[in-house]
């Protein structure tokens, strides 16, 4: 089934001093023609693309662009105003008009999603490659600093409902969020291929570590660092760790588990983190104890949480899932940075993704876990007591 054939276009009215405020009107309406023309002319390029392209068109914008129509609105009023009053030179299409905001942050978004070279996507508009690249890294910069405000630490107020979230979930008490770290594969040219970027597997890859809460929401992102690093030691150049050492961050009020012990607020993270007061991982051995037992299967059913999210964010975002063509590494962080700020800015605006657009596989498939060995003796006593707590919890409940 073939979308829908374009808007016809306002009819131009002839001039006549008269009649100003109708001709004002009709400028308007023209724009706006105009603007909906880029999404009509996209879609009849593209609506047989592949088999998993939706029928309908507002499934097939979100498949295209990973928002609903009401959120890329949103998003096109953050940078309306960067966009309008800095244009980047050359930016008039084929039809010899200036690109409005609308199709530039569709350009942008259409890049970041399909993660396809900027000639395809230029093609899809017709638009050149250079205009892509103008066009996508203006909507980067943009977004960076008018969009900041969908990932931040929450206010305590916030912090209190992520734990209560995660309580009901797992049972564990002043758990804040949970703590995943993920690859950005690259080529690199042969004067940059130094031995730090290049990773365990062999690959050249850039580092993003995340700390997410119940719904999937990013709350704190390091990126930009080689991929040759051990996820403990990213934990320990990032400035969470830093604040978190300090006693600057999770540093709300402690709660009394079952048999009466203290528990700080912390984090869950697999077997690659360090065991620390504030970060809890999963009992490492064949033979576990009923309640390591238990402790492991809870832990892991919040720690899948960041990593269903990283998966949900290569996924729509694939420009970060396929091997990156030579990319500046000083640009990458940003691109990086604007993903997960799309991440964010779909769950702030109750948006759901297309169900097509999900990664099938893990986030990092093809890299084996490294356990890290070192186990802080108040991080050890801390999951000691979060073991006992579930234990005693569970017992109280069967009885």
């Amino acid at each position: 089934m073939a979308p829908p054939k374009k808007l016809k276009k306002a009819k131009r009215k002839a001039k006549d001093s008269s009649k100003c405020n109708s001709s004002t009107e009709t400028r308007t309406a023209e724009s706006q023609a105009s603007d909906n023309d880029w999404w009509y002319s996209f879609w009849h390029k593209n609506y047989d693309s592949g088999p998993d392209v939706p029928i309908e068109e507002d499934e097939a914008f979100k498949f295209f662009f990973r928002v609903s129509k009401k959120t890329f609105e949103y998003i096109c009023n953050l940078v309306r105003e960067d966009l309008i009053s800095r244009p980047p030179s050359g930016l008039i299409n084929i039809e010899g008009r200036l690109l409005s905001v609308e199709k530039q942050v569709a350009i942008a978004l259409r890049r970041l999603a399909s993660g396809e070279a900027q000639v395809s996507v230029g093609g899809a508009f017709g638009v050149g490659q250079s205009t892509v690249s103008q066009v996508t890294w203006r909507f980067i910069e943009s977004m960076e600093e008018r969009a900041r405000h969908h990932l931040r630490w929450p206010e305590p107020e916030r912090v209190e409902q992520i734990k209560s979230e995660l309580e009901a979930k797992s049972g564990l008490p002043n758990c804040c969020g949970a703590i995943d770290a993920t690859h950005i594969i690259m080529t690199l040219p042969a004067i940059e291929s130094s031995d730090d970027w290049c990773d365990q597997e062999s690959n050249y890859s850039m580092f993003l570590q995340v700390i997410v809460d119940h719904q999937m929401r990013f709350l704190d992102i390091v990126t930009g660092w080689p991929g040759r690093m051990t996820i403990s030691r990213l934990l320990k150049c990032s400035g969470f760790y830093k604040l978190c050492e300090s006693g600057k961050r999770l540093n709300g009020l402690l709660k009394v588990s079952a048999d009466g012990a203290e528990v700080r607020e912390f984090l869950v993270g697999n077997s690659a983190y360090p065991l620390l007061p504030w970060l809890m991982i999963p009992y490492e051995g064949k033979e576990l104890s009923p309640p390591m037992s238990t402790f492991n299967a809870k832990h892991r059913a919040l720690n899948l949480i960041a990593t269903r999210a990283l998966s949900q964010l290569k996924g729509a975002w694939r420009i970060l899932h396929k091997v990156m063509w030579r990319p500046d590494k000083h640009k990458l962080p940003s691109i990086i940075l604007v993903c997960c700020l799309l991440h964010n800015i779909i769950i702030d605006n109750s948006d759901e993704l297309h169900p097509n657009v999900m990664l099938s596989s893990h986030h990092d498939a093809g890299y084996k876990e490294h356990i890290c060995q070192q186990i802080d003796s108040h991080g050890d006593t801390m999951r000691e007591n979060l073991c006992r707590h579930l234990h005693l919890s569970l017992l109280t409940a069967n009885k």
